[in-house]
């Protein structure tokens, strides 16, 4: 029999989960998370996705119990990156790939920060998508699709690799940039206006004033990433957020969920780094600016509040 490869996962929210759950088929899978109540509900009970069985995996109260994992999947907030990764820094197999599936850009430049410009980082997207019923469990009304690239082929395909044979589905790509952009086009258009209006993504396209907001900043995403010469996987924006938003139209975005529970929002890495790439390239992205400004008055609202 092949032997399981040790796989840490660090954040054990949504994403955590039903990566964790699907990778415990074939991985041995360790859990760490910052919140001590969801580690011990995961020990006790397991990972749930729908109604399924419940799977077992490890849990980890400390990083070292992670130090020899073969994979470091990490999803953990775009904010909480470096705090999260700063106890790896030197411990790891210099080999282990550091697998980053988090919304926005600058993720790459985070890990390397916390531990070394030599670590292997893979980059991807996913359209796997999960809504938190309890500590360890997780509705999901589809199936996705996961994309990893990195300047390692070979490393890039272990990962697609150990995703597939949990029954993921999992491809590699040799650019990993133009993806990442399309994302951020479409959480530019989704995720600061699902938080402000505390609405879930569905209402976004239905209304005439919200849809036409979303566009104007999807469409500034899709410029600001014109001029950096990426080529986006699509022609137009606004089609593909709106193809997006069908796939979890019921549902609210991960921000909208950070500011219910008074988490810093990742609003600078997805619409302000439109904006700061807009700066760095000539392109004004008003719309992305006004959006940066609005989610951090609310955060402070809410903070005194």
């Amino acid at each position: 029999m092949r032997q399981r490869p040790k796989v840490g996962i660090v954040g054990a929210g949504a994403m955590g989960t039903l990566f964790g759950f699907h990778l415990a088929q074939t991985c041995d899978v360790t859990m760490l998370d910052a919140n001590a109540a969801t580690i011990a509900a995961i020990e006790q009970k397991g990972l749930a996705v729908n109604d399924q069985p419940a799977r077992r995996v490890s849990v980890a109260r400390r990083a070292a119990e992670l130090y020899g994992s073969k994979i470091l999947f990490l999803f953990v907030k775009a904010v909480d990156t470096l705090r999260a990764l700063r106890p790896f820094a030197g411990e790891l197999d210099p080999v282990t790939p550091i697998v980053s599936l988090q919304n926005g850009v600058g993720n790459e430049d985070a890990i390397r920060t916390a531990l070394g410009g030599a670590v292997p980082v893979i980059l991807g997207i996913t359209t796997e998508s999960a809504v938190t019923t309890a500590p360890g469990r997780v509705h999901t009304s589809g199936r996705g699709n996961t994309i990893v690239g990195s300047a390692s082929p070979s490393a890039s395909r272990t990962v697609a690799e150990v995703l597939t044979a949990s029954g993921l589905q999992a491809a590699v790509v040799y650019d990993i940039r133009p993806h990442l952009w399309g994302k951020l086009v479409a959480n530019c258009a989704i995720n600061a206006l699902s938080a402000i209006l505390d609405c879930d993504a569905g209402v976004i396209p239905k209304d005439q004033n919200v849809a036409r907001l979303a566009e104007a900043l999807a469409d500034e995403a899709a410029a600001v990433a014109a001029a950096l010469k990426i080529n986006l996987p699509f022609v137009n924006p606004w089609q593909y957020v709106t193809d997006v938003i069908a796939v979890g139209a019921d549902a609210r975005s991960s921000m909208a969920f950070d500011l219910a529970s008074g988490h810093p929002s990742e609003i600078d890495h997805i619409n302000g780094a439109v904006v700061a790439f807009g700066r760095r390239v000539g392109v004004p992205t008003p719309y992305n600016d006004a959006m940066v400004r609005l989610v951090k008055a609310k955060q402070a609202l809410l903070s005194a509040g």
